[in-house]
């Protein structure tokens, strides 16, 4: 008798542990704009993340030598606002134990968030925020995915500079940090381009009456628009350019575009180009994870919408981080960011590599951007790739309606 309980009490150890074994957890923290103004794209962005932690989770875990780890994410509503951020961002720390950390969307809350994240010493992958300064404060555990602010707009000056030497540009941007750090790039890179400036403009982020800037660009006699902020603003923008008829040969906008939704902007939309970190078209060859064709067709099974770059941001930074724990075996958060510092690899997101510089440490090196244009196929507006020439999937729409 006492050897058949020895028998039992051995078993329910076994099993206990083997219970253990299953349930580890590793907690990623971050915060969402599921309300205010940012919230279409820092939406996308989360649908991005839950698709690679149910991906992880279905296939058994992240594996970090000898164990498996199941994926929890704990979240609240930052309402898009910095204040909220950095309350939220102290309470997944202290209070929720995360014991890694995404960051919000939009280089403003990034670099509220990236200020509790470094007093605690806790690694943070920053997926949504593109404005460089943040990776120029000494920071150690950051680590962009995004190409930095200052290379938006490259592309559409470049391409415009093919298309029309005497370009006369209005600059036209949201009054954020993000928009800012972009407007300061283009400001240098049309002197360097030999391009016009002829309307330099900020506007409130918040702004929903465009007419009196519309009437400064016609006045001033710019052919090209480029600028914008975010989605609220930029497809107000669009619309109101093309109630008014602005009559300009090229307007390339920040971030809103991009969106799946730009389109219910019908003929509004239509030549509307954008700066994109990704797009579905991008025929990338991936080192690990998912090609974006197959990243593609599964995202638009689960959600019913094309991905944009938010959504394929969200997944490609959860691969990255997945990859270095995987590589590390270990979730020593030390361990896990020497291997982000060696990191050089494609996914479907593209290429990356992280700068080690103390001066810049974390700065997005690798990543490359693409111009998408909104143009009508067989009735349907659709976004094709036009910039580079080399990606290109379809011509470019020039005088752009």
């Amino acid at each position: 008798m006492k050897k058949l309980r020895l028998l039992v009490v051995a078993f329910l150890c076994v099993f206990a542990s083997a219970q253990v074994y299953a349930d580890d957890t590793l907690t990623i923290g971050f915060t969402v704009s599921q309300t205010g103004p940012l919230n279409l794209d820092s939406i996308a962005q989360l649908h991005g993340f839950e698709m690679w932690r149910d991906d992880v989770n279905a296939a058994g875990g992240i594996k970090a030598g000898d164990k498996r780890y199941k994926v929890r994410f704990v979240t609240y509503d930052d309402q898009s606002q910095p204040g909220r951020v950095q309350q939220l961002y102290t309470r997944l720390i202290a209070e929720d134990k995360a014991q890694f950390l995404f960051s919000p969307y939009s280089s403003g809350l990034v670099a509220t968030a990236t200020v509790i994240s470094e007093q605690y010493g806790k690694l943070m992958m920053s997926i949504g925020g593109a404005e460089p300064r943040t990776y120029q404060l000494g920071n150690k555990g950051l680590f962009q995915t995004y190409t930095p602010a200052d290379h938006y707009l490259s592309g559409a000056l470049e391409l415009v500079k093919s298309k029309n030497p005497a370009a006369r540009i209005a600059l036209v941007y949201s009054d954020d940090p993000f928009s800012k750090a972009v407007a300061i790039a283009t400001r240098e890179q049309s002197k360097q381009l030999g391009l016009s400036l002829v309307l330099d403009e900020s506007y409130p982020p918040n702004q929903t009456d465009f007419s009196a800037i519309i009437n400064k660009i016609v006045s001033s006699g710019a052919d090209t628009l480029l600028g914008g902020g975010h989605y609220p603003d930029g497809a107000t923008l669009a619309r109101q350019l093309h109630d008014q008829k602005a009559n300009l040969k090229w307007v390339t906008l920040l971030v809103a575009p991009d969106s799946p939704q730009f389109a219910s902007l019908g003929a509004a939309a239509q030549g509307i180009s954008v700066p994109s970190q990704w797009a579905p078209q991008v025929a990338y060859k991936p080192d690990f994870g998912p090609t974006p064709a197959e990243f593609t067709k599964r995202f638009q099974a689960r959600f019913n919408i094309a991905p944009g770059y938010h959504a394929a941001g969200g997944y490609g930074g959860g691969l990255l981080f997945q990859r270095a724990i995987e590589q590390s075996g270990s979730i020593d958060p030390a361990k896990v960011a020497a291997e982000l510092d060696k990191m050089n690899a494609t996914t479907l997101w593209g290429a990356t590599k992280f700068s080690t510089d103390p001066k810049s440490h974390g700065l997005q090196l690798a990543h490359q951007m693409v111009l998408t244009q909104w143009q009508m196929k067989n009735g349907q507006l659709v976004k094709e790739v036009i910039w580079p020439l080399a990606a290109a999937t379809a011509p470019i729409a020039y005088p752009y309606h």
